[in-house]
């Protein structure tokens, strides 16, 4: 266990401390259950991510490198993949391999 502050409204403390074990076992209930129903989020956010990092750091040069960006946050497939398809051979598979990772996770 960690001991760390959170700052709540009076209302949401009293809700709290009614609730079946106490302020403590609600919080951890609250965020296991945010937890499984963010998980396909969460996962698509991290590979739309970990996309902008490599592209950032490969990429960030490149004809198109901001346009694609902006595809990629906006999952336009069809745009970024025409923008990037300029790119290096052996940055653009890397890109794409990546950009797979992503829309499966975003479409799962």
């Amino acid at each position: 266990m960690v001991a760390r502050e959170v700052t709540l409204l009076p209302r949401h403390w009293d809700w709290l401390a009614a609730q079946p074990g106490g302020a403590s076992a609600a919080l951890r209930r609250l965020v296991e259950e945010a937890r499984r129903s963010n998980e396909g989020a969460d996962r698509a956010r991290e590979a739309q991510e970990a996309l902008y990092r490599v592209m950032s750091a490969l990429g960030g040069d490149l004809p198109g490198f901001e346009e694609a960006i902006r595809a990629l946050y906006a999952a336009d497939d069809p745009r970024f993949d025409a923008l990037i398809s300029a790119w290096p051979d052996d940055i653009r598979a890397y890109v794409t391999r990546l950009a797979a990772t992503e829309r499966a996770a975003r479409t799962a």
